[in-house]
């Protein structure tokens, strides 16, 4: 970060209080002075859109100064929980407290926030500078202080030279930094993104996802992200909420969800997952002969479906024969589908370096990591 980046993080967030937050991996994200944020709390937040509910009893915390990710398939209440945090819609029951005080009757305008959406609903007869400019004109903030916190919010999203040019001059990236940069001016206590990266290519998308994490890190605000991109979810957020019929299935750090999944659904939904089958006796996995460890050594007796992730299985001299179907290339790695024996397909994710050919005959074991399964039919 260079030292004109750190001034201008530090003049958005001068008049703001510091406050401590907890970080992933134990850090602390709101930790250096002149960082905020606020507690965001729901509370058996419901919402019907006929006879439809969106959100069932809706139940999420977020701490000061962290970032949490919504993540879940279509329909699962992921943008529909951002909005009733926004204000823009009312919950049917309920509560939603910012730093303990209930929002939920209040008006978006009041609730002190900042919005990014996947549209980037710039102004098109005003300069970069002046959507920036928007909302504290609108707050009667005086026009030279507006003109150079627009300056600053610009300069810490990268775009500090990019004040007078329009929406038709800039890149959809460059766009969406002059979203990022309007909702931060005003200084929110909480910036709300929903799925602001996804009408951008991939690499654009990536550098924009850090970019906001950065910044998001540098100023300390409580962000909420909505996402149905998981990559996205697990590479930026401190939690991950995964959603399901309007709750909550598991929250927790990203390396919690993916190494020690609650449930068959977030072990199938979050990442990569091979079903094998296979049995549980006596709090252990039995598959093609193998005695796995179970992530939740709980789990009944019984014939199951036994979900094993890419890389926790690898080529070997011995074990489960098998012919290799299709392999291919994902830059640092490499995924080869092999067909067993018995007909089950399999992916195994492993170097770059091995290059199996279709119609190889080759053998996999398991590397002996925990699993979670999936009750098929409980054997009596």
């Amino acid at each position: 970060m260079t030292r004109n980046t750190m001034n201008t993080a530090k003049t958005i967030t001068a008049t703001k209080t510091t406050t401590t937050a907890p970080g992933r991996g134990g850090g602390t994200p709101a930790a250096a002075a002149g960082r905020h944020g606020a507690v965001v709390e729901f509370s058996g937040v419901t919402k019907h859109f006929g006879a439809h509910r969106a959100l069932d009893g809706f139940d999420l915390t977020l701490h000061a100064g962290e970032f949490v990710a919504l993540l879940g398939p279509s329909g699962s209440g992921k943008t529909t929980a951002l909005r009733a945090l926004a204000g823009l819609e009312t919950a049917d029951a309920g509560t939603i407290l910012i730093d303990g005080v209930d929002v939920s009757t209040l008006p978006t305008s009041r609730r002190d926030m900042g919005m990014v959406f996947q549209a980037y609903s710039l102004f098109p007869h005003l300069s970069a500078g002046e959507n920036v400019e928007f909302g504290l004109r609108m707050r009667g903030v005086a026009a030279t202080l507006r003109r150079n916190r627009a300056r600053d919010a610009l300069a810490l999203v990268g775009l500090a030279d990019h004040y007078d040019r329009f929406a038709h001059q800039l890149s959809g990236g460059q766009q969406q930094r002059v979203a990022l940069a309007r909702a931060l001016v005003t200084e929110p206590r909480v910036l709300l993104l929903d799925e602001p990266l996804s009408a951008l290519d991939a690499k654009v998308r990536v550098a924009l996802r850090e970019e906001i994490r950065r910044i998001q890190t540098e100023l300390g605000i409580t962000t909420l992200f909505v996402t149905h991109d998981q990559d996205e979810a697990l590479a930026v957020a401190d939690r991950v909420a995964v959603m399901r019929d309007g709750g909550i299935e598991q929250v927790g750090t990203p390396e919690d969800l993916y190494s020690r999944p609650a449930s068959p659904f977030i072990a199938d939904f979050v990442g990569l997952s091979n079903q094998l089958a296979g049995v549980v006796r006596h709090g252990f996995a039995q598959v093609y002969g193998t005695k796995l460890p179970l992530v939740d050594p709980s789990q009944a007796d019984g014939d199951v479906l036994v979900l094993v992730r890419p890389e926790d299985l690898e080529f070997s001299g011995d074990g489960m024969a098998g012919v290799v179907v299709a392999s291919s290339f994902h830059g640092s790695l490499r995924r080869t589908r092999v067909r067993l024996t018995d007909g089950a397909v399999v992916s195994v994710q492993h170097v770059v370096r091995v290059q199996p050919a279709t119609g190889d005959s080759v053998r996999l074991r398991f590397c002996g990591a925990p699993v979670s399964v999936e009750a098929v039919m409980v054997s009596p």
